[in-house]
């Protein structure tokens, strides 16, 4: 009696076992389930991700009129220090060749390179500048009489200017 009683508990603890463990098993898959449509779920809807866009676009358009506006202010203080820089070498220019400015057509060559004191070619005087610097608005250094790109200058005189700004 006491062996079937013993045999009797063994089987009994064994479906005991089994049913815990099936029991287990099923609550894990349940789990499993159950993460695996939170994942599903856990997206954004198209209505978010347009708010999102929207407002990006409202900073993107009170933002980049700001860096436009400093850009403007960065190329005319680079116009200022350019046009200072060859104003006092057209002086230098004038005091080492008798007063008289350099040529029109001859700018370039005059400015850049070395020159006698009657302002041809030669190894008395200068360069006064290394090259003509690009005037920072139309992205240009050439040297005209009135042009509307690159620089200006009046021969006669020894103006020098940029035509963004004829007052500078």
């Amino acid at each position: 009696m006491a062996y079937r009683l013993s045999r009797y508990i063994k089987v009994m603890r064994d479906c005991f076992m089994d049913f815990t463990y099936f029991h287990k098993e099923n609550k894990k898959s349940s789990i499993l389930k159950e993460e695996a449509k939170m994942r599903a779920k856990s997206g954004f809807t198209l209505v978010e991700i347009l708010i999102v866009v929207v407002i990006l676009g409202i900073l993107a358009a009170i933002v980049i009129p700001q860096f436009t506006e400093a850009s403007t202010e960065a190329k005319t203080s680079s116009l200022r220090t350019d046009l200072q820089t060859v104003r006092s070498q057209i002086e230098l220019y004038k005091i080492q060749h008798n007063d008289n400015p350099p040529t029109l057509a001859g700018f370039v060559a005059q400015m850049t390179g070395q020159t006698d004191i009657n302002g041809a070619v030669g190894t008395d005087y200068g360069p006064y500048l290394q090259k003509i610097p690009v005037e920072p608005f139309s992205d240009s250094n050439a040297v005209t009489a009135n042009g509307a790109t690159g620089w200006n200058y009046a021969a006669a005189t020894g103006r020098f200017w940029a035509p963004y700004d004829p007052n500078l």
